[in-house]
């Protein structure tokens, strides 16, 4: 997902992404624990592949077609369910060509399928489906189909989904916790159109109703909102880059008239690789390729197939998120988007109360995209100078089970905090191999906040459990109180959680190491001058 705009870039942003605020004292409805919770009807069987066959009709904003859903059953049950969101409509579901009963409650699908035996046998649904989906307002912070025209008044047609859910267009398990293994699409359109979507283009068929139909196989793991698909006067450039998981292909699809543009400012996506699987390891999709795609909407981290909005500039369309100069030397949306390939789309969290693992690490992967182009000081700059859109209103992680996402704060704040345990550990080598074998670990999962935490304690030999809570799971940022005088530094933690054990470093002639705690603590300093580290993401009091 996307950064929030700079406060005064876009005016009320949040109101129209409310699905970013954490609603730890909203009273939650029986639709919301439909999609968010795992049921009784969902943690029975698992998700294996979706052959997916969509029809797009841009004269009335329609959609029909149906999705192949194929899964292995693991528990004894008698109801499935799959997410379509009204006012689509489900016609009807088929197994082993008999017609399945079913309910409707909400948006939620109950089925009583026809076998429901546990084996490793994959079984498989037809489910058929029409309607008008929700059209999205402001994308893609308010999820829905895009229909859209582009500057020659052509048809220009995407998905955003992410916030919203991907039952908002095509029928499906529409639960982080549980991914496609793979996935097939065939989508339709106007044969005077081009049809991208993720993975890679197996055929195109010309029907005879002047339609074509594009097949794009996907042969790994993906998220539902991830599946999507960009129907406009494309036009595509080549090339490959040289990584570590052997030639990676790169396809560039952009609108007619925006080639050399495209050309010119695209030649960032191999540095960007090269310093993300330096970081990270290897880019984990070699098998479906790495695709920008132009569309009508600023971005999306389609994997495979990263949505471009960004009008061809530097920065957040032509704006530095961190008003420090340095977010103007490289795109933002091909940075940022690209760096969920990893964060978000191979490491997934189950649950999107959890959503901070996408877009924490992804923005703090910014900072180290900037290191590798400037210095590690240019790079703590930017990430420090982020802190300008951080509000502390809610916490990061919010209600799990309602498919409620966290505060906006899930990206400037976490990457900050991942910049302070950076200051923490104090040893570069080690930083860079937890991040590369937090990438092996976990590779195509999903994950809770839990497992992300046991596995940077362990990595790292560190208790950074009351840190992950401080700025997690509560709105406060904590404070040094301190004085000094007589050569005495008086200091101790307030505002925080209790136990909170974060050592703090303080710049002099030589680097000095402090471990407040609640209670005061002194220390001499011979009466050497000092300033608190800015690279700690805390605030500062001093007491006279």
């Amino acid at each position: 997902m996307k950064y929030l705009p700079i406060k005064f870039f876009i005016v009320n942003i949040f109101l129209v992404s409310n699905f970013f605020i954490s609603a730890q004292t909203n009273l939650y409805t029986h639709a919301d624990t439909l999609i968010g919770s795992i049921s009784d009807a969902r943690k029975c069987w698992d998700l294996t592949h979706y052959d997916l066959h969509v029809t797009f009709n841009e004269k009335d904003s329609s959609v029909f077609g149906y999705n192949l859903i194929s899964f292995k059953s693991i528990e004894s049950y008698s109801l499935m369910q799959i997410d379509l969101m009204r006012p689509m409509i489900i016609d009807s579901i088929v197994q082993d060509t008999r017609k399945c009963k079913f309910i409707r409650d909400g948006n939620a699908y109950f089925i009583n399928l026809i076998k429901t035996s546990i084996s490793n046998n994959i079984k498989s649904l037809f489910v058929y489906f029409h309607g008008k989906p929700h059209v999205a307002i402001l994308p893609p912070w308010d999820g829905g189909i895009v229909w859209s025209k582009d500057k020659n008044n052509n048809p220009w047609i995407s998905v955003a989904c992410q916030g919203l859910a991907s039952s908002v267009w095509f029928p499906s398990k529409d639960h982080q916790y549980d991914e496609v293994d793979s996935a097939s699409v065939h989508f339709t359109a106007s044969s005077n159109l081009v049809i991208v979507s993720n993975g890679k283009c197996k055929s195109i068929t010309t029907n005879s109703n002047k339609t074509k139909t594009y097949y794009w196989e996907v042969k790994n793991p993906i998220n539902n909102y991830n599946i999507t698909s960009y129907i406009g006067k494309y036009i595509n450039f080549k090339d490959t880059f040289n990584g570590k998981g052997g030639i990676l292909d790169l396809d560039f699809w952009v609108l007619e008239g925006n080639l050399e543009k495209a050309k010119h400012q695209f030649k960032q996506v191999k540095p960007m690789l090269r310093c993300f699987e330096d970081w990270f390891g290897k880019y984990p999709f070699y098998e479906d390729g790495y695709k920008l795609v132009e569309s009508p909407f600023l971005g999306m981290e389609h994997q495979s197939a990263i949505a471009y909005g960004n009008k061809f500039k530097n920065g957040y369309l032509g704006k530095d998120l961190s008003l420090t100069g340095w977010g103007l030397n490289w795109d933002f949306i091909i940075v940022h988007e690209s760096g969920h390939e990893w964060f978000g789309n191979s490491i997934t969290a189950k649950d999107v109360a959890d959503n901070w693992i996408h877009e924490g690490f992804t923005t703090y992967s910014e900072n180290l995209f900037v290191q590798s182009l400037y210095g590690k000081k240019a790079g703590a700059e930017y990430v420090i100078g982020t802190r300008n859109s951080i509000e502390n209103k809610q916490p990061i992680i919010s209600d799990y089970n309602v498919n409620k996402g966290g505060s906006g704060d899930m990206y400037f704040k976490a990457a900050n905090m991942l910049h302070t345990i950076r200051q923490l550990i104090n040893n570069d080598e080690l930083w860079k191999k937890m991040f590369q074998g937090l990438n092996q670990n976990f590779w195509h999962q999903t994950v809770s906040t839990k497992q992300i935490e046991d596995y940077l304690n362990t990595f790292l030999n560190y208790d950074l459990q009351k840190i992950f809570d401080q700025y997690l799971r509560t709105k406060q940022i904590p404070i040094l109180e301190y004085s000094y005088s007589n050569k005495k530094l008086k200091f101790r933690w307030s505002n925080c959680i209790s136990g909170f054990n974060l050592p703090l470093r303080l710049i002099s002639k030589h680097d000095i190491w402090i471990y407040p705690s609640e209670e005061w603590k002194m220390i001499s300093l011979n009466g050497e001058k000092f300033i608190i580290d800015p690279n700690f993401y805390i605030n500062s009091k001093r007491i006279k």
